[in-house]
C-alpha cells in the first residue's frame, strides 16, 4: 500500500478503524496527532516513525522483527522510534 493522502488526523483515524500500525517518516506532525487522540480515548494502533536517515536494510530488519515479533495490540497508543538499536 501506498501514502495516504490526508490530514495526520484522517490517516491515524484509517489506521485505526483498520487496526494497523503505521509507519511514517513524518516526524514533524505525526507524534502529537497520534498522542491527542490517546488523550481524547480514541483508538491508536501505534506509530513507528522511520527515520529519513536509516539505511533502507536497517529498516526492512526492523520492520520485519516487529511483524514476527509483535502481539496483536502490543503498540496501541504508543509511538516508537526506528532504528531499534
Amino acid at each position: 500500500m501506498g501514502a495516504l493522502p490526508g490530514s495526520p488526523d484522517r490517516i491515524l483515524a484509517w489506521t485505526a478503524e483498520h487496526d494497523r500500525v503505521l509507519l511514517t517518516h513524518d516526524v514533524s506532525t505525526i507524534t502529537a496527532h497520534a498522542y491527542r487522540r490517546v488523550m481524547k480515548g480514541e483508538p491508536m494502533p501505534g506509530v513507528f516513525e522511520v527515520s529519513c536517515d536509516l539505511w533502507m536494510r536497517a529498516a526492512v530488519d526492523d520492520i520485519l522483527l516487529l511483524t514476527e515479533c509483535s502481539n496483536p495490540g502490543e503498540w496501541e497508543g504508543q509511538v516508537r522510534y526506528l532504528p531499534l538499536r
